[in-house]
């Protein structure tokens, strides 16, 4: 029989003595591991001069960290749930610190996307045990509340990494914003290795090895489609075979997991509305959020001219609101009072009015900063009140012995929005930015430098804003649409609830 602690059974105790000071060290990681899902973006004009990145290059440097966690993370969660959610931590804290040393000595793009995947698989095993370790070490009493604590530091992270970048750009060089990690990480692993209690389910499931690498092959080969689809052309081979292979190989990973005696995934979760609602909307609002960050940091500094720290001060603002509303609890106090769907609803509603009115106001050569500031602030106010509304949901979907797994689903989609956020919108802009100036640059700081005049430079400018605007756009719909389907969704779980009860 294998022991437990007083982690495994935190409603029959009151939740663990330390469980605050312990929320407290597990979003210190997670705020880490979060940051540099952005603050890299800010970087993008430091690594196109000096490692003579092109476009293709900074999505990769990207993208190479988001989609190795998405395709790790459920077996993370799996292994989390079996081994034991405090072993992996420390692991996950261990690794990331070593492959932020990596990517800070990085001397080319290529030695940089790799040192970015290392620092992928320590994050994938950060990400699902913060999460799971909540939901052990808080009763039912408290756990909404840690929950949205947790979730404004993950928001707080997103936003927060252009801020942190530009400081950090505005005072040395580029590799400072990985080599920074290093003693956050540091301090955190002796924290977990003091403060939290060991906890697992005995009787967990076997990591899904096949599972993961189905998963890890099929995601990058779609978004790798999306991403040179506008170079190559949509209908050309080098595009539409590796979509061919992702969709082919993601329906492969649904076959094997149907049938799979410990899948990294159980299907069955997906007849669950609630479930289905939740991911639905807390993949779009991720995939909005991470694109247009993205793209603004871009527009900030490309187009408008700001160095890096005063295009970070630019878009505190949105930080600033989510931590506003989520620590003075007007966020979860919302929740509580109109319900999770309309929640959802009215979060996202806000955030995709922010982005239009970042594209309208805020966009083109000409825009005003005050367009921008009030897209942020509206960002930020449905953040605050969507996000933790959709992991609550996630997580009370969930049996308690599979937090792990819960924490991987929920991580999952949100890294994959965000990278999928970063293609997608990245390629709608290099598409529009290709069909209204003929340059062969890859990037716009050498399509600039390759103009013939003022003139010549000023139309690239204006071409470059054009495709920002059309992105923020896109985004803005997907967004809107993403919270439509998701109120809905969350809604009809709500009354089948309520009639099962009844019955």
């Amino acid at each position: 029989m294998t022991a437990t602690t007083a982690a495994d059974s935190p409603t029959t105790t009151g939740g663990h003595p330390q469980r605050w000071l312990i929320l407290g060290v597990i979003c210190l990681a997670q705020l880490t591991v979060l940051l540099d899902n952005t603050v890299l973006s800010v970087a993008i004009p430091s690594l196109t001069s000096e490692l003579h990145a092109s476009t293709t290059d900074i999505q990769w440097m990207i993208n190479a960290y988001s989609l190795v966690q998405s395709g790790l993370l459920l077996t993370a969660g799996n292994a989390a749930d079996r081994y034991g959610r405090k072993k992996l931590l420390a692991a996950g804290l261990a690794l990331f610190g070593l492959g932020s040393l990596a990517a800070g000595l990085a001397g080319s793009t290529e030695q940089l996307i790799a040192a970015r995947a290392g620092m992928g698989v320590g994050g994938a095993l950060l990400m699902t045990t913060t999460l799971a370790v909540v939901m052990q070490i808080f009763d039912d009493s408290e756990r909404v509340k840690a929950i949205a604590l947790w979730s404004t530091v993950s928001s707080l992270g997103f936003a927060g990494g252009p801020l942190i970048g530009g400081a950090i750009l505005n005072h040395f060089w580029w590799g400072m914003i990985f080599l920074i990690n290093i003693p956050v990480a540091l301090i955190a692993l002796v924290a977990v290795l003091k403060l939290v209690p060991e906890s697992k389910n005995p009787q967990g499931e076997r990591p899904d090895l096949l599972g993961a690498l189905l998963s890890t092959i099929g995601m990058i080969a779609v978004v790798y489609a999306i991403i040179t689809g506008p170079g190559h052309g949509w209908a050309s081979p080098e595009v539409l075979l590796p979509a061919a292979v992702g969709a082919a190989v993601l329906g492969a990973f649904a076959v094997w997991e149907l049938r799979a005696p410990y899948p990294m995934l159980d299907m069955s979760f997906f007849r669950n509305q609630k479930f289905i609602g939740a991911i639905g909307g807390s993949l779009l609002v991720v995939f909005g959020m991470g694109g247009s960050l993205f793209l603004l940091t871009q527009h900030l500094q490309f187009v408008l001219g700001y160095e890096p720290l005063e295009a970070g001060l630019r878009m505190a603002p949105l930080a600033l609101t989510i931590v506003g509303l989520n620590l003075t609890g007007l966020g979860p106090k919302l929740v509580m009072k109109i319900g999770t769907p309309l929640a959802v609803l009215i979060g996202m509603t806000l955030v995709s009015g922010g982005l239009t009115s970042i594209a309208v106001l805020g966009g083109g050569t000409e825009g005003s900063y005050w367009g921008m500031l009030l897209g942020l602030v509206l960002m930020g106010a449905g953040i605050a009140v969507s996000s933790p509304a959709m992991a609550n949901a996630i997580m009370s979907a969930i049996p308690p012995e599979k937090a792990g797994v819960g924490a991987g689903i929920n991580g999952t989609l949100a890294e994959f929005g965000n990278g999928l956020g970063v293609a997608v919108l990245g390629a709608v802009l290099n598409a529009r930015f290709a069909a209204l100036v003929a340059v062969t640059a890859t990037s716009l700081p050498a399509a600039l430098a390759a103009a013939g005049s003022e003139t010549e430079r000023a139309e690239i400018s204006d071409a470059f804003a054009s495709g920002l605007q059309t992105s923020q756009l896109v985004g803005a719909v997907a967004v809107f649409a993403g919270g439509l389907v998701a109120a809905a969704l969350l809604r009809r779980a709500e009354r089948s609830a309520q009639g099962d009860a009844a019955a």
